[in-house]
């Protein structure tokens, strides 16, 4: 009997948690040929989240849970369910049922028949997201399929299913900068990608607002790709060129025609645009200079406050 542990970061889901467990039931039932662990990361929630996971778990023993401190966002939640769950396959869910329970079992079947090491899922289209938020999410992916070196496919999820050797994979990369989608696909292995579209969540808030998901998107750029600092260089060079073609330019005028140097305006605005550039690629610098900063400090990336073993 094979082993499928199922990992779910919760941070204030106390409404949207019985709704996922009854989903799950559903599927473990279906997959009876199958035993299942399933192990909630409590992420500093504010609301009744740990109570109702305290429910669940002495209930069912098939349920565990781990409850931090405090909040250290979701990739710390999935290192510390990557580095706790038990079983011979491992998924990631969101408990909001954007990622359904039902798809794991043509996931698994999916991984049996081929042989692979991986089996993800990626959306079709995501109906709660507005035009603006389905732009710069497009507009994302193709950056950052330009300048990382580890390729990512358009709008995948976390939701996946894995091998135990997958999982032990991603277990020796134990940096404090996380960035999940980008590890998954460092760590390579035999993948395939399911389609699908992406329900509303059945409860609750997403707190993915805007400024979480720039920084979370501005943390993959950084974690996965020194290209912007090779840019920044080819930038700097090429404002050189400029700069040496328009002085050439403004001596022969000179010489020529006797034309004076004159327009103030114009030279302010292009001491203000160039000055620009200056800042944001010294923007560009420091964040690769705060992420090693972080690396160095060796802080540990999570920290437990209670499991389901206390209980006893």
């Amino acid at each position: 009997m094979k082993k499928i542990g199922v990992i779910v970061p919760c941070w204030n889901e106390e409404e949207a948690l019985p709704l996922f467990y009854q989903e799950m039931t559903k599927v473990m039932d279906e997959m009876k040929d199958n035993d299942f662990e399933i192990m909630f990361i409590n992420d500093g929630s504010k609301d009744n989240t740990l109570q109702v996971i305290k429910e669940l778990a002495k209930k069912d023993k098939r349920v565990r849970f781990i409850s931090f401190s405090r909040n250290f966002g979701k990739e710390a939640a999935i290192f510390a369910g990557l580095q706790n769950i038990n079983g011979d396959y491992v998924t990631l869910m969101d408990a909001d049922l954007q990622d359904p329970p039902a798809k794991l079992i043509e996931m698994y079947e999916t991984l049996q028949k081929n042989n692979l090491d991986i089996v993800g899922l990626k959306t079709n289209n995501h109906k709660n997201y507005g035009f603006l938020r389905k732009f710069l999410t497009a507009c994302y992916y193709k950056i950052i399929g330009l300048l990382s070196t580890v390729p990512m496919a358009p709008n995948e999820r976390d939701y996946r299913l894995m091998t135990r050797q997958v999982v032990d994979a991603i277990l020796e990369l134990t940096e404090y900068n996380r960035y999940s989608k980008g590890l998954f696909n460092f760590v390579g292995f035999d993948t395939l990608w399911l389609t699908y579209d992406a329900p509303d969540r059945v409860a609750g808030k997403t707190t993915f607002n805007f400024r979480r998901l720039f920084a979370y998107a501005l943390d993959g750029i950084v974690g996965f790709s020194t290209r912007p600092l090779l840019i920044s260089s080819f930038v700097g060079i090429l404002f050189c060129f400029i700069a040496l073609l328009l002085v050439l330019i403004i001596i022969a005028k000179t010489l020529i025609w006797g034309d004076p140097v004159s327009g103030w305006p114009s030279l302010a605005c292009i001491i203000i645009f160039v000055s620009g550039v200056q800042l944001f690629f010294l923007g560009v610098l420091g964040e690769y200079l705060a992420k090693i900063y972080l690396e160095t400090k060796n802080r540990p990336i999570y920290i437990v406050k209670e499991t389901e073993k206390d209980q006893k």
